[in-house]
């Protein structure tokens, strides 16, 4: 213990500007005081207002390692642990007379990081298995650190220093950072190897005996006792070794482990270390799948097709399908075997996905469930299939040698792309049509050899057989040969006349029937006749409608008009679909002429144009022409017209001045009838769109403002112009004076700006800053902002408004403080008089500050 006569000399020693502010009165303190701190540690220093304090009394747990000596100094003399929360009474004495006190004093230990972490165990060991998942964690390594748990002294961070062995460099494992779990990476799952060994049954026998038994299966060679062949005691030797694998003793892999406080991302942070021992285990749960089965094998059922094997040999199995299918014809056994129940038919079902789960006696899974794929093999049981039951193919006579004459189809329902539906197309009987058609073996191509002639033979009946390896089916084919065109139409007369039609006879009328007949064979395309008006309707207002087969009929397809054409004379042509045999032309006698006359009808006057839509600038005056249209009586007679319509000029014109602005588009109907008739009438809606010009400025929303110089926050600034683009935003804010040093105004966006104050005035005022707003087109005026600038309270209100100090009173108090005020008056006049020139230089000076605040 350090004696109290010795403190002085200490904290002199270690005195300075440190011990200076750790001085106060003599009243209830909290006292900060880091772990671990050299001793005798001065804390604080108690100062007190008697004057005949002498000395001091510390009481509380832990006392004995607070000391404070006569003059006030309180001071650690033995080293304090943060885990610990010192509470203690201090008491003034005068001669061991409390006189001040007793006062709380509160310690609290600061955590510093003098405790590096350690692993709970130096060696910890593991088992992992071939083939386990990326990820999921088979081993679990936990450290400790003595700090503070709530400060990141005590903050654990978890890393993997090496892997042995690690010949080509790439790491199997991997550690969390925060749970200091350990698992395999995606490359250790495929890369882990188990040693080698012998594969045991559910419940099957795994002694020596077993083993010697399994040997002798396995090499059936000369009887040599099992004790001197070397071959099965280094067996022998490695599965003894494989199931007694010790981590500890005999590791497949080890891993050495970090563990870091700091949360690891200081430099200066303490670490431990240990090692993890693995040993990698035989996984023999392994997919076999793809499965592969053959169709309609004979059996016996049920089949075994794949066995499964848990690596609990308690396991017990169980099969579920993972479509929702009617069939399924699969099972398993006790012992993991996978067996099929019923043939299989690949065109029902080429595939079926089996799920296979693993479980204990309670019903929890063991294994991950294991999905296995059953693929079902073609065998060639269908036969090809014709595609048509008759297939009709047509040639026209004269064709040329190799012209085709169709393409055979036919299709086989066994696998794709296989033997199985292969086809192959030929005669049945080639030697009758060896001469007249080939067919092509792999596509059914069947051409022509000769040139074809109706008069030989108009149609042959062919037999093609189409097969498989296996297969094969006869398919029926047709082949035709069809008439040329060698026949011309005629028509039955060249002229048609006296065909009279009154202008208003309505669309779909038919004017006349006409008819031609062709000599080539009935329902072919070159005895079809189709009917074509080739002269004297330029304007399609007529056309023919026929079947086909020689009649047309003439009909109206748009409106008559006798004032356009009195008399059509309609020039129709007969033609066939198909082209005319070469050499052979048209002539007069598939030609024919109709005659019509029109009849006139009266007619409600016409305007000169069906669509009526005007589009001028706002800023037409009133009286001038929106539209010049004509509108006129087919048959001549005088018209009158509607509002706002001079039938004379054919001149719309407005009526007062247009402005955009108040309207963007009306309409106006116009109707024009004869004069000596005025139920002939007609109307046209006559659409006005109006153009905008600049005729607007951008306008303030708000003139005034109010900025607070002890809150002091930009205004924002907004203007509006009625105009459209492009006479409207963006608009560009600036000041008249722009090199102002008391203002700032900058745009935000394209309507609105931040009038920022950058220098305080020194007194509340009033200021009208002369800010010019101009729109996209460069159009704008100056306009007058006010902003009040004043002192204002916590909550942005002014203490006395600016220009506003007036106060309202009521009549009597009013009178009364009138007459004082005269009376006052008259004793200051003189004094007023006296100080005129001084208050005129004030004002002068006002007058110029207030123009720098622009």
């Amino acid at each position: 213990m350090v004696h109290l006569l010795l403190l002085p000399l200490l904290i002199s020693i270690a005195a300075g500007k440190d011990l200076e502010e750790k001085k106060g009165p003599f009243e209830n303190t909290e006292l900060d005081v880091p772990e671990g701190m050299t001793v005798p540690y001065p804390v604080h220093q108690f100062q007190v207002t008697h004057p005949g304090v002498n000395s001091f009394r510390v009481k509380g747990e832990g006392s004995e390692d607070i000391k404070i000596s006569n003059d006030g100094w309180l001071y650690v003399e033995r080293p304090l642990d943060w885990s610990r929360e010192n509470h203690y009474a201090l008491s003034a004495l005068v001669d061991d007379e409390v006189v001040e006190g007793p006062i709380s004093v509160n310690i609290h230990v600061l955590d510093v990081n003098n405790n590096a972490p350690t692993f709970n165990e130096n060696i910890y060991t593991a088992v992992v298995r071939e083939y386990s998942r990326a990820g999921a964690p088979f081993v679990r390594v936990s450290a400790s650190d003595r700090d503070d748990p709530q400060t990141p002294n005590a903050q654990l961070s978890y890393s993997l220093v090496s892997q042995i062995p690690n010949k080509n460099n790439i790491m199997l494992f991997q550690i969390d950072s925060e749970t200091g779990e350990i698992s395999t990476t995606e490359e250790g799952t495929q890369m882990l190897k188990a040693r080698e060994g012998i594969h045991y049954g559910k419940g099957e026998d795994q002694s020596i005996e077993a083993l010697k038994t399994k040997f002798n299966d396995y090499c059936p060679a000369p009887k040599i006792p099992h004790e001197e062949n070397p071959f099965f005691t280094c067996m022998e030797r490695a599965e003894i070794r494989r199931r007694n694998m010790d981590p500890l003793e005999d590791p497949d892999y080890t891993l050495i482990v970090r563990v870091q406080d700091m949360g690891g991302v200081s430099e200066t942070a303490l670490s431990g270390n240990a090692r993890v021992q693995i040993v990698v285990q035989q996984n023999l749960w392994v997919n076999p799948g793809p499965i592969i089965v053959q169709e309609h094998f004979r059996g016996p059922y049920p089949m075994v097709i794949a066995k499964v094997q848990s690596n609990d040999p308690d396991a017990m199995y169980s099969l579920m399908q993972k479509e929702r299918e009617l069939k399924f014809p699969f099972q398993i056994t006790e012992d993991g075997e996978i067996q099929l129940t019923e043939e299989l038919d690949r065109e029902d079902k080429s595939m079926y996905v089996l799920v296979v789960l693993a479980k204990d006696n309670s019903g929890t899974e063991v294994e991950p469930p294991m999905e296995i794929q059953v693929l079902v093999e073609d065998v060639n049981d269908n036969q090809p299939i014709c595609d048509e039951e008759e297939n009709v193919f047509e040639v026209q006579e004269g064709e040329p040698v190799g012209s085709l004459i169709g393409e055979m189809k036919a299709h086989d329902d066994d696998e794709e792309g296989t033997l199985n539906s292969q086809l192959t197309y030929s005669f049945q009987d080639p030697d009758s049509v060896a001469t007249v058609f080939s067919i092509e073996a792999a596509s059914g191509r069947i051409q022509a050899l000769r040139s074809l002639q109706r008069r030989d033979k108009k149609v042959y009946d062919v037999i093609v057989r189409v097969s498989d390896p296996v297969f094969t089916t006869e398919c029926k084919v047709v082949i035709k040969v069809i008439d040329v065109n060698n026949e011309l139409p005629l028509f039955e007369k060249s002229e048609y006349d006296g065909v009279s039609l009154a202008e208003d006879t309505p669309l779909g009328h038919t004017v006349l029937t006409i008819k031609a007949t062709d000599g080539d064979d009935p329902d072919s395309g070159s005895s079809r006749i189709e009917f074509h008006i080739t002269a004297g309707d330029d304007d399609g207002v007529f056309t023919v409608e026929t079947d086909g087969k020689g009649t047309g009929h003439v009909v109206i397809a748009k409106p008559l008009d006798f004032e356009s054409s009195s008399n059509y004379r309609l020039q129709i042509d007969a033609r066939n679909p198909e082209p005319l045999m070469k050499g052979l032309e048209y002539g007069s006698e598939s030609t024919a002429f109709v005659s019509v006359s029109l009849t006139n009808i009266d007619e409600a006057p016409e305007f000169s144009v069906d669509i009526m839509e005007v589009t001028v600038p706002e800023n037409t005056t009133k009286g001038s022409v929106l539209l010049t249209m004509e509108a006129k009586d087919p048959e001549g007679k005088d018209i009158g017209a509607g509002w706002r319509f001079d039938a004379a000029t054919g001149e719309i014109k407005t009526k007062e001045k247009l402005d955009r602005e108040t309207v963007e588009a009306f309409k106006v109907t116009v109707t024009a009838f004869e004069k000596g008739n005025p139920e002939k009438s007609s109307e046209r809606e006559v659409t006005v769109r109006l153009l905008d010009v600049n005729d607007n400025y951008p306008v303030l929303v708000e003139k005034q403002a109010f900025i607070c110089v002890k809150k002091s926050e930009p205004v924002i600034i907004k203007a509006q112009d009625p105009d459209s683009a492009p006479f409207s935003q963006p608009f560009t804010f600036s000041l008249v004076h722009k090199k102002s040093s008391n203002w700032d105004l900058q745009s935000i966006d394209a309507t609105s700006a931040k009038l920022t104050l950058k220098r305080k005035p020194t007194e509340d005022r009033t200021i009208s800053l002369p800010i010019i707003i101009k729109d996209n087109a460069g159009l704008g005026i100056q306009q007058a902002f006010e902003v009040r600038v004043c002192n204002c309270t916590e909550l942005g209100y002014c203490y006395i408004e600016p220009e506003s100090r007036a106060f309202s009173f009521g009549m009597g108090p009013t009178i009364g403080i009138l007459a004082g005020t005269l009376g006052f008056c008259i004793i200051v006049f003189v004094i007023v008089i006296k100080r005129v020139k001084k208050g005129d230089k004030k004002k002068g000076q006002a007058a110029e500050e207030e123009r720098n605040m622009m």
